[in-house]
């Protein structure tokens, strides 16, 4: 049985995103944006020209049509003129073979064109599938009449190989739409078909539709996790990258949280289930994905609407070179010949596949790198944003505190310096305190042991290390045992005043070592995600609720643009509308929980740092890692995704301006005429045309 990280690949049916109407139980009600979506979304369904197609009834109606086609080829009378034969059984034959076969495959491969049609005329949207069903059946009849005894040249071998074509167009179509939507399937394949239960000191092998939150489950190395947990025990590194993008290994240890679908490295673990099912990030990431792919966008309206004009236009233009040609005393084969044409050519085969393609693959490979379209006409909007709005804390910072800054005393190494704190810290629960620890940890330093820890309330913490009494504490020690400290460990201390930050001062007994600047630390990714949107020539702004002088030393330390500070939750959606009445477009980025009517407001609201909790609503776009970078990539994916949108709509509409004029046989004094199967070949090519520039998409920079 083939697996993959340990995992049967099927599709699991406790992960399966609901309809898109019921994701995260609709659009909700608060959400202009969304509710516009959704009602857009039920009347695109509505219309959806393959509902009830699949890529295997296609293949199945195109080798059966090419079967049929073959004796119908065979046994026509024109075949046989071309290439000197004389098939078996005379005239005869050649009149009733034809027929015969070609009345099959009309059932056979194209009445699934005159079922849609009905369909189309029925919703009063005449589409592609009724230009098709229009030409075959013109050709079927005319060549039934033909072969029951009205002058004229049958067609059955013209319809013979139109039907195939167009079968086989819309085989490679809906298998190009296929792979492009293959984002769910793939995601549902991450998940093991089974766990590893641990029931006190036994193991058992269960389904993972049986776990439950509570249950403890055994990661063995190179395994798939099969629920969202908390490690209680083991460590190891767990490859994140099918989730969140994110290349480089994630190293877990006791109380670190994992994700259902990540694949564990080498080391071994036991983690509590917390989420399973339906209540799994990587569910709440396929709900995303199969909401994004159904909604619509104003691109994907445009085509609809030149579709249907494409429509009005080829029917008229049928009827033109039905008047024409008769008038001007051609026969009925030739007159029939050139309308089926004109209806096969001028069908909107291309523009129908022309915007679902795309935006299908824009937002398998967003997911794929961690960018979650939660609604398409905020990755159209994107591509037109000139400003950028940052929540600071959570967002441009980690959202924890971390040492910033360490100037010692001469003949004192930082690292030294930051490890003694460390160990001095270990034991207290202060946040300032667990961050010089973070700090010392994240830059793997050897932290010694401590003894006689004492917490010196309002002061600091005090403990002995290797045998040194070490104090560490902010302005109140200081006073307290009344040290004067050298000029560079006092300007440390302003320093960190003047930008807002905690200082803590390291004393050995009664003489300072070291002074730590302890602060919500700075991403590091935050300074390329800053330069990345001034490349794109977009203005980077900062909102924040913290005081002026934190506000000023992160935008001067990123090169931030415009600074809000001190800025309420509730004043946030005012600012963007400030910055909007300038005329400019705005997109918000923010933890989407205090930042939610903010990223309402916005032209685009990305929540950023999703996580495990996928499920944001406010945001038109959700980046599961907390990396700022994957801003300006979800601006660049959106003018890649535009660019693509309107080569293909030119493409599919512009073939027209000549296929149409040459179909109706403009060029028929010349002696240049285009018969129905070659027309069918040129839109089947034009479809093909589209579905690779699309497929292009793939290689743009995100």
């Amino acid at each position: 049985m083939t697996t993959k990280h340990g995992g049967h690949r099927e599709v699991h049916h406790d992960v399966t995103p609901p309809p898109a109407s019921h994701v995260h139980g609709g659009p909700q009600p608060h959400h202009p944006k969304a509710s516009e979506s959704g009602a857009h979304r039920n009347e695109h369904v509505g219309q959806n020209k393959h509902a009830g197609h699949s890529v295997d009834m296609f293949r199945r109606k195109f080798w059966g049509t090419l079967l049929l086609a073959i004796p119908t080829f065979v046994w026509s009378p024109m075949s046989q003129h071309w290439f000197g034969y004389e098939a078996w059984g005379g005239p005869g034959a050649a009149r009733w073979v034809p027929a015969l076969f070609g009345m099959l495959i009309f059932v056979h491969g194209g009445w699934v064109f005159v079922k849609g049609a009905i369909g189309e005329l029925a919703d009063r949207r005449p589409g592609m599938m009724t230009l098709i069903a229009l030409a075959i059946s013109v050709a079927f009849v005319f060549s039934l009449a033909v072969t029951f005894g009205f002058p004229g040249v049958d067609l059955w071998w013209e319809l013979a190989t139109l039907v195939t074509i167009m079968v086989l167009g819309h085989w490679i179509e809906m298998r190009s739409i296929s792979q492009a939507q293959g984002a769910i399937k793939e995601l549902a394949n991450l998940l093991p078909d089974t766990a590893v239960r641990t029931v006190g000191d036994r193991a058992e092998i269960v389904p993972v539709s049986d776990l439950r939150a509570g249950d403890l489950v055994l990661i063995r190395p190179g395994a798939s996790i099969p629920a969202d947990g908390v490690v209680r025990d083991g460590s190891s590194d767990v490859n994140e990258s099918m989730i969140t993008g994110e290349s480089r290994p994630v190293r877990k240890a006791p109380d670190s949280t994992v994700i259902a679908g990540t694949v564990n490295a080498s080391g071994s673990l036991r983690i509590e289930v917390t989420g399973t099912g339906e209540k799994t990030a990587l569910a709440g990431i396929m709900r995303l994905v199969a909401q994004a792919q159904s909604s619509r966008s104003r691109a994907q309206a445009l085509a609809d609407r030149a579709a249907f004009l494409l429509t009005v236009v080829a029917v008229v233009a049928a009827v033109a070179t039905l008047v024409g040609w008769f008038l001007a005393g051609q026969g009925a084969s030739f007159v029939i010949e050139r309308v089926v044409t004109v209806l096969v050519i001028a069908c909107p085969h291309a523009l129908g596949l022309a915007i679902p393609l795309v935006v299908a693959i824009s937002t398998t490979l967003g997911a794929r790198n961690g960018l979650l379209v939660r609604d398409r006409r905020g990755l159209e909007e994107a591509r037109n944003v000139t400003a950028v709005f940052f929540d600071k804390t959570g967002t441009l910072t980690r959202g924890e505190f971390r040492v910033v800054d360490i100037t010692t005393r001469e003949g004192v190494a930082e690292e030294a310096a930051l490890a003694l704190a460390a160990a001095v810290e270990r034991d207290s629960e202060h946040t300032i305190a667990m961050g010089i620890v973070r700090s010392a940890e994240e830059r793997r330093l050897a932290i010694p042991s401590a003894e006689g820890f004492q917490a010196v309330p309002g002061h600091g913490v005090q403990a002995v290390v290797g045998g040194r009494q070490l104090l560490l504490g902010g302005p109140a020690l200081l006073r307290r045992l009344n040290v004067k400290l050298e000029p560079a460990l006092q300007t440390a201390i302003d320093r960190a005043s003047t930008r807002g930050q905690a200082a803590i001062t390291m004393l050995e007994q009664t003489a300072p070592l070291a002074v730590f600047a302890v602060a919500d630390a700075v991403r590091e990714e935050s300074h390329e995600a800053v330069q990345r949107l001034h490349a794109q020539g977009i203005e980077v702004i900062m909102m924040t609720g913290d005081a002026q002088p934190v506000a000023r030393a992160v935008a001067v330390q990123l090169g931030i643009d415009t600074v809000f500070a001190e800025v309420l939750p509730g004043e946030k959606a005012a600012k963007i509308k400030e910055i909007q009445a300038q005329g400019k477009r705005v997109a918000m980025v923010g933890d989407g929980v205090n930042d939610a009517p903010a990223l309402l407001t916005a032209d685009v609201g990305i929540a950023i740092g999703a996580g495990t909790d996928v499920a944001v609503e406010a945001g038109d776009v959700v980046l599961v890692r907390s990396d700022p970078r994957d801003v300006p990539r979800i601006i660049a994916l959106s003018k890649a995704t535009y660019r693509k949108m309107i080569q293909n709509l030119c493409w599919a509409a512009g073939y027209n301006i000549v296929a149409i004029p040459l179909a109706a046989g403009v060029l028929a004094p010349w002696n240049i005429v285009l018969p129905p199967a070659i027309g069918a070949v040129l839109m089947s090519l034009s479809t093909i045309v589209v579905a690779i520039n699309a497929q292009t998409l793939r290689r743009a920079p995100v």
